[in-house]
């Protein structure tokens, strides 16, 4: 199967670019080199690896485990949906169901497995063509369409003469419990308290007014039929109803959660679309612009996830998997594939400072964005560990353009809070494993507190 995802590879770009894909001459550069199109975008320029400076000059590569959002998808909801009520604008032709994997995003997820591969070659921790023992590599993704296929595509670019097998544990098409984000405890005082933390949220929601407006002004919203007719709600900023109960993602209703359906179609039409103006519906859209409905995406998730209460309940099984994999002996890498709402919710659980990511129009967990655990070694043989993510920015998205090492995905190192770097930007092993160790309690130590 993997093998045959490589030879129809050179179909689907042939494909695309027959559509009117972005030529030679608009392909993404590295990220200290990508034309700006912005002032605020060039200050961003020149780090091709941002946040705090890392060396790993004088380590080694022992181990790596990425958690990955799945690439490029069709919107969540189909035909007769919101997207269609809200707008009379005819939307990009997707390529693919709705909420499955689109033929874009298989095609960038094996160009992003290629990268990888000649990235541990040039680390020395793979051989050019391996074929790792079952025990070297592993691949486990959620159940979903989105996710098994980009695993399946990661895999035919990272280890194209290897048989892969690819791991999920639950009915094709349901949530594995280690990739859904559900609330495994509940209680009165724990739902009152978690609440009480996505209410912190309010000011975010409330700074989100112009991004309505925008949002909006680009499907031309309140020209529609089903605004018209008077089916489509008025845009609100406190009109936000949070729902949290065991066994179910957290919720919000309205304006919010309305919004970021449509947001978040829009957004992958300016992936999928090469005309820029008709990505916008016929606006001609800056980058200011785009992040400006894409903060819409970020702060629904944030609101949903990135309070440490509610992360350490959402993402506690999966932590214990990271954890196991981080321990595992033999293993060179693994690959688990699931969604934003895992990568955040980890993220936040295990205490990552606040961060905005540059080069990125999804300033927290891009389009199939990358969360990576580096083990590293030194030469007294003692453990280190980077965290960082990886994701390609909007103009490689949208170009299509190869990332090899002379023009890399763009990378960003994360900080853990209150944990110390040594003098390379890197974090003792042990005191991240005692993170996760203190990480995993806390979901114990919830369910003591807040028992009925």
């Amino acid at each position: 199967m993997n093998r045959k995802i490589t030879i129809l590879l050179a179909g689907v770009c042939m494909l695309l670019g027959a559509c009117g894909a972005p030529g030679a001459d608009e392909a993404a550069q590295p990220a200290e080199t990508m034309p700006a199109e912005t002032e605020e975008t060039a200050e961003a320029q020149g780090e091709t690896e941002a946040g705090v400076p890392v060396s790993t000059e004088d380590y080694t590569l022992k181990e790596v485990v990425v958690l990955s959002r799945h690439n490029i998808r069709s919107p969540l909801t189909g035909g007769g949906s919101v997207l269609d009520t809200s707008t009379d604008h005819e939307w990009f032709a997707w390529t693919s169901n709705a909420s499955e994997l689109s033929l874009r995003g298989g095609a960038l997820e094996t160009m992003m497995g290629q990268y990888f591969r000649k990235w541990l070659e040039a680390e020395g921790l793979m051989e050019e063509n391996e074929m790792p023992s079952e025990e070297a590599v592993r691949f486990y993704a959620n159940a979903k369409q989105r996710t098994i296929a980009t695993a399946n595509y990661f895999s035919s670019g990272f280890l194209p003469v290897a048989d892969v097998n690819i791991e999920y544990h639950a009915e094709y098409d349901k949530m594995d419990p280690v990739f859904n984000p559900v609330l495994t405890f509940m209680s009165d005082s724990y739902a009152k308290a978690a609440e009480e933390g996505m209410h912190e949220y309010d000011d975010e929601i409330a700074a989100l007014a112009p991004s309505y407006e925008l949002l909006k002004e680009v499907i031309d919203y309140e020209q529609s039929k089903g605004c018209q007719s008077g089916s489509c709600p008025v845009f609100s900023t406190s009109d936000s109803v949070f729902t949290l109960e065991q066994g179910k993602e957290p919720s919000v209703k309205g304006t919010l959660k309305t919004a970021c359906s449509l947001a978040d179609a829009l957004v992958l039409q300016y992936y999928e679309e090469p005309d820029k103006v008709k990505a916008g519906f016929g606006k001609d859209l800056s980058s200011e612009d785009w992040e400006s409905i894409s903060l819409i995406k970020d702060v629904y998730s944030e609101v949903l996830f990135g309070s440490k209460l509610i992360a350490v309940n959402a993402a506690n099984p999966l932590l214990r998997e990271i954890q196991t994999e981080l321990n595992t002996e033999g293993r060179k890498f693994t690959f688990l594939c699931g969604h934003d709402s895992n990568v955040l919710s980890v993220l936040a659980a295990l205490g990552v400072d606040h961060y905005e990511l540059p080069q990125a129009i999804e300033k927290q967990t891009p389009i199939g964005c990358k969360l990576l655990f580096e083990k590293w070694v030194n030469a007294a043989n003692e453990e280190f560990v980077r965290v960082r993510l990886v994701y390609e920015s909007p103009e490689q998205l949208r170009s299509m353009s190869m990332v090899t090492p002379d023009t890399p995905p763009c990378s960003y190192d994360l900080t853990l809070s209150d944990i110390e770097r040594n003098e390379d930007g890197l974090y003792r092993f042990a005191d991240v494993m005692k993170r996760f160790d203190e990480t995993i309690a806390a979901y114990d130590q919830l369910k003591a507190d807040y028992a009925e």
